[in-house]
């Protein structure tokens, strides 16, 4: 059993934007994968099913990114899953936008979601998926940084973005069917043609 979550933040007013890549690929691996639509649960959006013969429970946590940890706990708890058995897909600034980097534990590089599911897990040892999204124009101060991932992408940049999240959706279904050597294999780094 694998958990894999998605990072955003809920409501209409962030669809779209630079912080909610998370939700995305999680609707992608819904969308070609589970049988049945999300419900709630957990304190945010699960569903469960199968990719391939893996069973697999996808997670979008609904109490805001910075809350995030808590809707992972819960799940993690009620499936019983270690952390080794969680991935996280997020947004990632220090990647170029659209190329993806798979990760095996590692600190929460100032993303708050990833923070919060290491305080309520006790564990930094959980996979991730960083999908670039670029750093704002003009500076990384951390109120800009805030704004930046906060909007949504332009024309170009969504267009590029949707390959991401099919990228990030595959490397999923490697890291949960294959192994997450295999996946770092084949996905590290890869970008949109």
């Amino acid at each position: 059993m694998h958990v894999i979550v998605g990072l955003g933040n809920p409501g209409r007013r962030y669809e779209g934007t630079r912080h909610n890549v998370g939700f995305e690929v999680l609707a992608e691996l819904a969308r070609r994968h589970m049988q049945s639509g999300f419900r709630s649960k957990f304190g945010g959006e699960a569903v469960t099913g199968l990719i391939e013969t893996t069973k697999v429970a996808l997670l979008r946590p609904m109490e805001f990114m910075n809350k995030s940890g808590f809707a992972v706990q819960r799940a993690a708890q009620f499936y019983d899953v270690d952390p080794e058995h969680i991935l996280v897909i997020h947004d990632e600034l220090d990647l170029p936008p659209a190329k993806i980097k798979l990760k095996s534990g590692g600190g929460h590089g100032g993303n708050n979601g990833l923070r919060s599911i290491i305080d309520q897990l006790g564990s930094r040892d959980f996979l991730r998926i960083r999908v670039g999204i670029g750093k704002p124009a003009g500076g990384s101060e951390e109120r800009s940084g805030a704004d930046y991932v906060l909007s949504p992408f332009s024309s170009h940049q969504r267009n590029e973005m949707n390959d991401a999240i099919q990228n990030a959706a595959d490397a999923a279904k490697a890291i949960v069917t294959l192994g997450m050597t295999v996946a770092m294999n084949n996905f590290n780094g890869v970008s949109p043609n």
